[in-house]
């Protein structure tokens, strides 16, 4: 289904002109049903001017007829080819319903904690956010610093998981080709033929050793080993006559 326009301003106009259910109008506006009642007393969307769906193209009089006999049936927007295709052409940041606004600076919090390889471009995309935004909560300059918890960006519905895994991805990619550019090589495990060379050659000096050895003479090998006895050595001593 495509995007809604003016969601909220769409929701004000459902409510005062249509007999859907508060449950229909946020499903289709991606709102919360308590805040289409809100709408409906008069203490959310104050000032809003109510845009009306069918002159705008994005949804029909039938199709709110149905919804209004039957509570359970499900709205459906109008699919437009050639919205379609200025929304694939066009690169920038992704709209985010109102009532998820709220929680970008949370998302965008996670996203440089834990992924600080994704570029502000890639944040810009994934949460539908600003620049000066990003900034602000990098930097703790946030008028809501205090408050701002890192949350996924997934479990906020904020982007689907495959998104931010490719997002990731091709930054990873990026920062190889980086490095590879640079002239610096990639760490990488050492090849089979390099460990297997470096092993033979220990196991080689360690046999030459054990020849070496093999090979000293018996009588240094016992001389080195030959231990005195103090006592033995005195008593030779007073059995010499000194010439006097």
């Amino acid at each position: 289904m495509s995007a809604l326009l003016m969601p909220k301003a769409t929701a004000v106009w459902l409510v005062e002109n249509t007999a859907l259910s508060f449950k229909q109008i946020a499903d289709l506006c991606s709102l919360h049903e308590l805040e289409v009642k809100g709408i409906a007393d008069g203490d959310v969307a104050q000032g809003i001017k109510g845009m009306d769906p069918v002159t705008a193209g994005q949804l029909t009089r039938d199709e709110i007829s149905k919804g209004e006999a039957d509570p359970g049936h499900k709205l459906v927007l109008i699919v437009s080819k050639v919205n379609e295709q200025v929304k694939r052409s066009t690169a920038g940041p992704r709209y985010t319903p109102v009532s998820r606004r709220g929680d970008r600076p949370d998302a965008i919090m996670w996203i440089v904690r834990y992924h600080p390889e994704l570029a502000d471009s890639a944040i810009m995309k994934l949460v539908g956010t600003t620049k000066h935004t990003i900034a602000q909560v990098r930097d703790r300059n946030h008028w809501n610093a205090t408050n701002i918890k890192p949350v996924d960006p997934v479990s906020l519905g904020l982007c689907s998981q495959l998104e931010l895994d490719l997002a990731v991805q091709k930054a990873a990619s990026k920062g190889q080709r980086k490095v590879v550019g640079d002239g610096v090589a990639p760490r990488t495990l050492i090849p089979a033929h390099e460990v297997s060379g470096t092993a033979a050659h220990a196991a080689a000096e360690a046999e030459k050793a054990k020849v070496a050895e093999a090979a000293e003479p018996p009588s240094a090998a016992k001389a080195e080993n030959k231990t005195y006895d103090a006592d033995s050595v005195f008593a030779k001593l007073k059995n010499v006559k000194v010439e006097e």
